[in-house]
């Protein structure tokens, strides 16, 4: 399912503490995938699978053409994560919605992919943790709330407006509900409303319904947020300062438990490719930008305008960290907004594979927060 402001300053440090910000993964010739790709300026965009396959002929990766899944856009578009399959082809599948992502890692029709936390605890939740695991992080932040500046000029304005989400139950909407309940405000979270009216909204449809005037602002991720900036929105709260650290989970890495258990060698093998993403995206915010925005334009036939890449393209922090505590937070705040029963996540990570890889790397371990499985 589908959530903020970084600096590139901040996004240099991130890359530093290889728990950066929104983006792709790193440096891992070591782990035997591949040989280093150059550090600067991947020449693989596009690759074909080369050399030896590993245990399955072809992986099936998903994700959302959309700037919080840059590791994935950045990692396919430079050939980072295919250098590392060798001869196992990436079968790639884009999708729109975090339930459709699920349904196919359930129906067995996808292997791997990135998305939002609220999608990973529910598909979790739903199948009584049989389903899939967390393996990776992939970005922080990206997520705005952005309003009609004429109507709302505080925090407080938003009392008995029109304010959008993209889906009911998704990350952005947990936030949301959760922040309004913080206000002493109270909305009915199967209708939306209440206080403040939370319209729920395709992403897609968000930027002319703010144009029409139906509703008055969005609590959304990039690029929508840059989107409504650049139609005469004003960005009121990003929700990063609302974190410690300013950073919170927004993309994760998720697998089959079954492809996880039957081809191991396959998923560590994306992951050493994501962790070299990451790596030259933070080194090469630019390039990297300019590669996301190739591959959006690949999936949609149109590239995103510089008036809207260039303000969401920092606000996005990529990193390896899965950002475990953070999930853990969205999920009592999906509780407390009673949009879930409180969820047993026990098991939901598996960081084994990824810590193998940024050890290889001479990269700091991560932590699943106690959340591991046993």
């Amino acid at each position: 399912m589908p959530a903020t402001a970084f600096t590139r300053t901040t996004l240099r440090r991130g890359a530093v503490a290889a728990a950066a910000l929104p983006l792709l993964i790193g440096a891992l010739a070591s782990c035997g995938y591949g040989s280093q790709a150059e550090k600067d300026e991947p020449k693989a965009a596009n690759a074909a699978a080369e050399g030896k396959k590993l245990s399955a002929t072809e992986v099936r990766i998903g994700y959302f053409p959309n700037l919080t899944h840059a590791t994935a856009l950045v990692g396919l578009q430079e050939g980072l994560i295919q250098k590392e399959l060798g001869g196992t082809k990436i079968k790639p599948q884009a999708f729109n919605a975090g339930p459709s992502e699920i349904e196919a890692l359930n129906g067995g029709s996808l292997d791997i992919g990135f998305i939002g936390p609220s999608p990973a605890i529910n598909g979790y939740v739903k199948s009584k943790g049989s389903n899939l695991r967390i393996v990776s992080g992939s970005a922080s932040g990206g997520v705005k709330l952005v309003v009609n500046p004429d109507k709302i000029k505080t925090l407080d304005d938003l009392k008995g407006k029109k304010i959008a989400t993209p889906q009911k139950g998704n990350t952005q909407d947990v936030a949301f509900l959760n922040w309004i309940a913080e206000k002493g405000w109270t909305v009915d979270p199967e209708s939306g409303k209440g206080d403040v009216s939370v319209v729920r909204t395709d992403n897609k449809v968000t930027p002319d319904a703010f144009k029409q005037g139906s509703i008055d602002g969005a609590w959304v991720p990039e690029p929508t947020a840059s989107k409504l900036v650049s139609d005469g929105g004003s960005v009121l709260l990003d929700e990063a300062t609302l974190w410690p650290d300013k950073k919170f989970v927004i993309t994760n890495v998720i697998v089959s438990q079954k492809f996880l258990k039957e081809h191991p060698d396959v998923v560590e093998a994306v992951l050493a490719g994501t962790v070299k993403t990451n790596e030259w995206i933070n080194a090469n915010p630019d390039k990297a930008k300019a590669s996301a925005n190739a591959k959006l334009e690949a999936e949609g036939g149109k590239p995103l305008d510089a008036k809207i890449i260039d303000p969401a393209w920092p606000s996005i922090a990529i990193t390896d960290d899965p950002l475990a505590a953070t999930l853990k937070t969205q999920a009592d705040h999906a509780v407390k907004a009673h949009l879930i029963e409180q969820p047993d996540l026990t098991g939901i990570y598996d960081l084994t594979l990824l810590n193998k890889v940024l050890k290889a790397a001479g990269k700091p371990e991560v932590s699943d927060a106690g959340l591991g499985a046993k």
